[in-house]
């Protein structure tokens, strides 16, 4: 089993990553929360790796920190949620949020992240609320981000991505009203979230 891999990023998109060990290229998906703070392409980078097995398939999940692996490894742990869907809750909200969310069993929180239902945030609320105790005592979080600095690292992820800085206003601009008029959680994932959506449908 594959626990880090530590390579030459040589493919970096939302969908996967492409790592090369040794001529051996390796395809890992990511959450949005590591995607965004990876090196450029030809880089070294480092990557906590969970491998998932399941009958014919054999895929590698991995992250920059081993707080949001453990958490997706928990995530993974809640009847009814694969890998997809634990990557789509790692990324809906920031750490320290997520777990405020789930241990106050805000539902209504919960359920603004994609591909999570009532049902789905009350199992989580349920069979994790007592886990996440070790996490709020040893996860490392920092204080939310000034909504101009959010929005900045936002600006400067998908510049990286290859989007001219033009561009990447323009749709961080949507991303942000969009943010407040949802009354969405701000943070860099979920404006990179969404201006990549935006982005998509613009085509």
């Amino acid at each position: 089993m594959i626990a880090q891999l530590t390579g030459m990023l040589i493919h970096k998109s939302p969908e996967y990553l492409v790592v090369d060990v040794h001529g051996v290229g390796y395809q890992v998906f990511v959450p949005l929360s590591s995607f965004y703070r990876l090196p450029d392409i030809k880089e070294t980078v480092t990557l906590e790796i969970h491998t998932y097995v399941r009958e014919n398939i054999l895929q590698l999940y991995g992250f920059l920190s081993y707080d949001e692996k453990s958490l997706f490894l928990l995530f993974l742990g809640v009847s009814g949620i694969g890998p997809k869907l634990a990557l789509n809750i790692l990324a809906g909200l920031e750490p320290s949020e997520l777990i405020a969310a789930l241990q106050a069993g805000e539902v209504t929180r919960l359920v603004r992240i994609p591909g999570v239902g009532p049902k789905t945030a009350g199992r989580l609320i349920l069979e994790l609320k007592e886990k996440l105790l070790p996490f709020t005592k040893n996860l490392s979080v920092t204080p939310g981000q000034p909504a101009d600095t959010v929005r900045e690292d936002a600006l400067s992820a998908l510049v990286n991505l290859g989007y001219s800085p033009v561009e990447a206003k323009r749709v961080v601009d949507r991303a942000v009203e969009a943010v407040n008029g949802e009354k969405l959680p701000l943070s860099v994932e979920v404006l990179i979230k969404i201006s990549l959506r935006l982005l998509v449908k613009a085509g």
